[in-house]
């Protein structure tokens, strides 16, 4: 990796609806206030985000919002971890 990250990258919170499915509106409003803000990057599905809360497929709708939203605007670390080693991996790959 040629470019080393600096600045200040902070976790996006994941909003959800009442009805506790996602709000990807609150999603995108919570991006742009973000970098609106002078963000250096973003960190998504980190603990903040209530990752243990949010099963593989919405991850993977978040991930995909995240980043077409983000569009190059501000460089974005997805996180994989997990309280299980395996799942840690299946996630990195």
């Amino acid at each position: 990796m040629q470019d080393i990250y600096r600045g200040i990258f902070p976790i996006v919170p994941t909003p959800f609806n009442d009805d506790g499915s996602l709000d990807l509106d609150g999603q995108r409003r919570v991006i742009d206030c973000m970098i609106d803000q002078g963000i250096d990057g973003l960190c998504i599905l980190a603990n903040y985000s209530e990752q243990f809360l949010l099963s593989d497929s919405e991850r993977e709708i978040l991930q995909t919002v995240c980043l077409e939203h983000t569009n190059g605007r501000t460089p974005v670390i997805a996180t994989c971890s997990h309280f299980s080693t395996k799942i840690a991996v299946e996630r990195c790959q």
